[in-house]
């Protein structure tokens, strides 16, 4: 019997208006006039020069989108920089730390309660071993986290392309495979500013570059895919091999459920049930299905807040393979050494 259909969040419904420009999109236009009238005085106000962008003092390497929505901005972070790692730089990593319940300025350690910092910042802290820290304003982490690890010398932020604060040395937009979408900005489409901007490097999951991007824009592939083993609460490997034939209940609270069940699936793995929460999701007031006998299954983000209350869920990390041509202009434009310390390609 085949698996039954996840229900569908409010994102599902949004990303399908925002690949065509068809009535519901039409309809949203008027306020997505509103938001560009408004995302576009707050860059004119630093262009202008009426607010100015703080630099933190070494170099900065933001990891951003234009789209609403899951694009893969924190794979690339922890890729970029487990290379920066390799290169022999000492990185650390920013974050507003989205979700959370705080609203102070606070280091993200491995043992911190996602809560408190933010599911991605703490899935970064304990995937990285670098120091990260979150903050409302990008440079007010960036201060605490050079303050506390000094000998930081590079600094990448996961997300903040729109966060004009924040100076930063490098630019580099992520796009899944939906592209720009019906290429019309919030909400009726799902361009957070307008595209094509200027930025350093394109990521892209589709097989072209995004409509619009500009010939003299790098422009890398990256495809997402999952690791061969999912992990225990305890940071035990089991090997999705394993797993085939047991009846699975997966899920997933991120922007794009879909892709992680058809990701399993193509694993040989029966899922028997799916269920897709809305991104973020705290699990606080989830309640798990009558069928106890299912193996739970998820996302290595969601887990660091499920397991408080399933311990035995299995994660699932999700690996990311980019073009080497992206690490290779990583190395160009920030003087890197052309001989790693060790490879992690």
């Amino acid at each position: 019997m085949p698996a039954p259909a996840h229900q569908g969040t409010r994102s599902d419904q949004l990303r399908a208006i925002w690949r065509h420009r068809g009535l519901a999109a039409w309809a949203l236009r008027p306020l997505a006039g509103l938001y560009g009238a408004l995302s576009g005085l707050q860059r004119a106000l630093y262009a202008w020069g009426l607010r100015r962008a703080q630099h933190p003092g070494v170099p900065v390497v933001v990891i951003g989108n234009v789209i609403a929505g899951g694009a893969g901005k924190t794979p690339v972070t922890l890729a970029t920089v487990a290379h920066l790692q390799a290169r022999g730089r000492r990185p650390g990593i920013i974050s507003r730390g989205y979700g959370r319940s705080t609203q102070d300025v606070r280091q993200a350690t491995p043992d911190a309660r996602p809560q408190e910092v933010g599911d991605e910042p703490l899935l970064m802290a304990r995937a990285s071993g670098v120091p990260v820290f979150v903050a409302r304003q990008r440079i007010d982490a960036a201060r605490a986290l050079l303050a506390a690890y000094p000998d930081t010398d590079i600094l990448v932020c996961d997300d903040g392309l729109q966060h004009h604060a924040l100076a930063r040395d490098l630019e580099v937009c992520v796009f899944n495979s939906d592209g720009v979408g019906n290429g019309w900005l919030l909400p009726a489409g799902p361009l957070r500013e307008p595209w094509p901007r200027p930025v350093s490097a394109v990521l892209h999951a589709a097989a072209t570059p995004p409509a619009g991007t500009p010939a003299d824009t790098p422009c890398f592939g990256l495809q997402r895919q999952l690791a061969p083993f999912a992990l225990t609460r305890d940071g035990q490997r089991v090997p999705l091999a394993g797993l085939q034939g047991l009846r699975l209940h997966a899920l997933a609270a991120i922007a794009r459920p879909e892709d992680f069940f058809a990701m399993l699936r193509a694993q040989s793995l029966e899922l028997a049930h799916t269920e897709a929460l809305p991104d973020h999701y705290n699990f606080e007031s989830w309640q798990r299905s009558s069928d106890l006998g299912l193996q739970v299954i998820c996302t290595e983000k969601d887990a660091v807040k499920l397991w408080p209350h399933v311990p035995q869920a299995l994660a699932v990390p999700l690996h990311l393979r980019i073009a080497p041509g992206y690490f290779d202009l990583l190395d160009a434009r920030l003087c890197l050494s052309s001989t790693p310390l060790n490879t992690n390609r």
